[in-house]
């Protein structure tokens, strides 16, 4: 994952089975401190995206070499937090955390006109609980989630044993473009289509733009699809803030001329604005920014 990415993620079965046990047994904190462990594997192993993440910190936060290091374990604590609870809070366990709105009356407003809408996010915070957001701010709220549901199929079975089955719908990204009219089909009952932004996969269209002061590539469909459709555009972020406290952001586009580009600008704006708020939430661990140091 050293140049780009290839659109898997790593992870073992045994791995989610030894912190799933943690949790039902010896509880969350028990789990977080396997976590140390862990973090600390990823630093000495895992030297491609350890390697990409440093670039991050260091060239575009301009943090200090030692900041730079000390960050990536950091990272990689945070992101392990972030995946135990997403088990957790979608195995009866959602009570256990607390949650804010910044802008929930956005995703409100945006129901209320009956369009549906296409909701943006990236690999930045624990976006995959905002359906636990949706399901407090209204009992109308019905998501659809377009995906190229590349996750690992055995880890995807072996979660889906301890889950409580989830309300989203999947929509699988088609090479002849049918998943179009699926989207077309939700938006017309009035549902939320999530999509996210920021992972472009080699030989599929692209836009570029800045972010975090240096070109980037991002894939063409999820803004060149918001910008076609007449209906609401929302950037949503769902951060950690404490060890069980998360915070969702919800802002609507307000591009202009409704172009892939322009949505796309705003889109690295939001993003931009989310790490500078929490540094370590950024998820994409990878070349992304395709530099030779990376």
């Amino acid at each position: 994952m050293a140049t780009e990415w290839h659109g898997k993620s790593r992870g073992t079965v045994l791995g989610y089975k030894i912190f799933v046990f943690s949790m039902k047994h010896l509880g969350m904190s028990a789990a977080y401190f396997v976590l140390y462990f862990v973090a600390a594997y990823f630093c000495i192993f895992a030297k491609d995206s350890s390697k990409a993440i440093y670039y991050y910190f260091n060239k575009r936060l301009n943090y200090s070499s030692f900041k730079s290091y000390l960050s990536i374990y950091k990272s990689y604590y945070v992101f392990g937090q972030t995946l135990l609870d997403k088990i957790a809070i979608s195995s009866n366990l959602s009570d256990k955390f607390t949650y804010e709105f910044d802008g929930g009356e956005t995703i409100t407003e945006t129901l209320n006109e009956k369009k549906g809408g296409i909701l943006i996010s990236g690999h930045v915070g624990n976006f995959e609980i905002s359906e636990y957001f949706f399901n407090q701010l209204t009992d109308r709220a019905s998501i659809s989630l377009l995906t190229t549901d590349v996750e690992h199929t055995a880890i995807k079975n072996y979660l889906e044993t301890v889950r409580k089955k989830s309300n989203v719908k999947l929509i699988i990204i088609r090479e002849d473009f049918s998943h179009i009219f699926e989207v077309n089909s939700a938006l017309a009952r009035n549902e939320i289509v999530c999509i996210t932004g920021d992972r472009y996969t080699k030989d599929t269209k692209f836009l570029t733009e800045t972010l975090l002061g240096e070109t980037a590539k991002f894939p063409a469909g999820p803004f060149m699809l918001a910008s076609r459709l007449d209906v609401p555009v929302l950037f949503v972020y769902v951060m950690k803030e404490t060890k069980k406290h998360y915070h969702l952001y919800a802002r609507r586009s307000q591009s202009k001329h409704r172009d892939a580009q322009g949505i796309l600008k705003e889109f690295t704006e939001s993003v931009t604005w989310m790490l500078q708020l929490y540094p370590l939430q950024w998820f994409n661990y990878f070349n992304f920014w395709d530099s030779k140091n990376g």
